[in-house]
């Protein structure tokens, strides 16, 4: 059965995106947070931008 990457409905902050990459890739939901927030830091951008173009792609969990 091939993995499907979702949202998260149940472990989200905000649109569940790091809770479903954590699911995905079978590891701790804030290690993806904290790469987040270290990719806000130089200007907001390398973090702001990956974050909202995956909130669009990736599909919600049924």
């Amino acid at each position: 059965m091939a993995k499907t990457l979702y949202r998260s409905k149940t472990d989200r902050k905000i649109a569940g995106i790091c809770g479903g990459l954590g699911r995905y890739f079978n590891i701790d939901p804030t290690i993806v947070r904290v790469v987040f927030v270290l990719m806000l830091l130089p200007g907001g951008l390398p973090g702001l931008l990956p974050y909202l173009v995956l909130w669009v792609v990736i599909p919600e969990e049924p």
